[in-house]
């Protein structure tokens, strides 16, 4: 296979992700195998064998009959990679940059609540990966761990040298047990010249807020952000109320009513403990007490159904910025080139094209064609985010070529942390590196700015439907 040696090990900022694919080959001979497989599908079928039912429906729950789901896949079906030969791919590297951060590729971990329904580990383990292969996590305030606790770990491994090849297949022996805590010491050599690291030792991390229509709490928030490190602040704006997702209701499925309650991501912030106080609630209650205390929490701050415009963005970004000295603000959740144009005007610094996996509006317009507009409309004015229906490295690719500076994962990681812990994770996204790495490699695109509308071959819109409705 790829040969360990090859030229451009020496010739990247980044370790070569790519030699994963050879270590795996090579481990049957040690006794050593991955934890799960990677294919989309059969990790979807496993998570749904590992996870609980409500966890299961959770995670994999889309708004309505899942329209925008569907639509979201069909238009990554509709745009080809046209591959180039005899380029010089020696030289190729997927570090990027991202507000002002360089990081191992335009690849992040997209913000996901409640973590800890799927592992005990909840939040902390993606934290933990991301900040190891240094890549920007982004943390919900529908959390289960604290803004504090969640830092702590994605600062844990960070700068920490990449193991050989990039992958450290010893990682893998033993690993992707049925409810592992994903906490086991790893063993192995380690390739320093190619350690994926920040320049402070630090992880990239962002902070992804609901808006709370309680200004204390909102601006409590913003501080435990800004103290702990989170470098940009993510508004998520789809997403006042959740849409209406039928096995979830089926099952009266809403952890914050039940056993998860409010988390510790609440039950740590002053301002939201100093309202518990006001209404007699003891968040370290317990049975009745807690779902109540978990319903305060959901229902008066993350999901509460008060919607906000733009006439009242102005106090939210001009307070982020002076709590944080300046760091950067983005909006997530942009579907349409007039919001587009809006967050410009409002001097937004950045923008997720998103419509949260086509978990809030059923029979919506597809990210990635939505992507495609916003680009070509004000792509040179602001930096440029994508999420939704990624799947795998030419997903990726398409997203790039079709605008994105960068890309958010969701489904894929999580899948990965009820399937297998933290191992799990790190196993699923150093694949999805590597698969990237080596079609930038077969494609013939060895630089992330050669990946433009020219590298691709577009079907027009049609009715290209999936043959399953069981999509990852």
């Amino acid at each position: 296979m790829s040969d360990p040696n090859n030229p451009n090990i020496n010739q990247r900022s980044t370790p070569q992700w790519g030699l994963l694919q050879r270590e795996l080959f090579w481990a049957p001979n040690e006794g050593r195998h991955p934890p799960l497989n990677t294919h989309p599908d059969k990790l979807r079928a496993l998570a749904k064998d590992r996870l609980t039912e409500s966890g299961w429906h959770y995670a994999s729950c889309n708004a309505g009959l899942s329209w925008t789901h569907y639509a979201n896949r069909q238009a990554f079906y509709r745009h080809q990679i046209v591959p180039r030969m005899l380029v010089d791919t020696n030289k190729r590297d997927t570090a990027t940059t991202i507000f002002g951060h360089r990081v191992a590729a335009p690849i992040g971990f997209a913000p996901i609540g409640i973590n800890r329904i799927y592992h005990p580990t909840g939040e902390l383990s993606p934290a933990r990966v991301a900040g190891e292969l240094n890549l920007p996590y982004c943390l919900s305030s529908a959390g289960s761990y604290s803004v504090e606790d969640v830092a702590r770990a994605n600062d844990a491994l960070a700068g920490a040298p990449a193991p050989a090849g990039a992958v450290g297949v010893e990682a893998y022996q033993g690993q992707g047990r049925k409810g592992d805590g994903g906490g086991e010491t790893r063993k192995g050599p380690r390739n320093k010249d190619n350690a994926t690291k920040t320049e402070d030792g630090k992880g990239v991390r962002f902070y992804q807020l609901y808006w709370s229509p309680d200004d204390s709490v909102t601006l409590s928030m913003l501080e435990r952000a800004a103290a702990n490190g989170y470098t940009a602040l993510i508004l998520t704006t789809d997403t006042w109320q959740l849409g209406w997702r039928h096995d979830d209701i089926a099952r009266g499925n809403y952890a914050f009513y039940h056993e998860h309650g409010a988390g510790d991501l609440a039950l740590q912030d002053p301002a939201f403990r100093w309202r518990l106080e006001q209404k007699g609630l003891d968040p370290e209650g317990k049975g009745e007490d807690k779902f109540r205390v978990g319903s305060e929490w959901i229902d008066g701050h993350i999901w509460h159904g008060h919607a906000f415009s733009w006439d009242r963005l102005p106090w939210l970004m001009e307070n982020w910025k002076r709590i944080s000295g300046g760091k950067p603000f983005a909006i997530k959740g942009i579907q349409s080139v007039k919001d587009a144009r809006k967050a410009v005007e409002m001097g937004v610094d950045g923008i997720v094209v998103s419509n949260h996996a086509g978990r809030q509006v059923d029979g919506a317009v597809a990210s990635l064609d939505a992507l495609e507009r916003i680009a070509d409309a004000v792509g040179d004015k602001i930096y440029i985010m994508y999420d939704s229906g990624i799947r795998g490295g030419a997903d990726v690719f398409k997203a790039l070529a079709l605008g994105a500076k960068f890309v958010f994962i969701g489904r894929l990681w999580v899948y990965a942390l009820g399937s297998g812990g933290e191992e799990g994770v790190r196993h699923v996204i150093k694949s999805l590196l590597a698969d990237f790495d080596i079609l930038m490699n077969v494609s013939g695109y060895p630089r992330l700015e050669e990946i433009d509308k020219e590298a691709l071959e577009s079907m027009p819109k049609g009715a290209y439907f999936p043959s399953t409705t069981e999509m990852a």
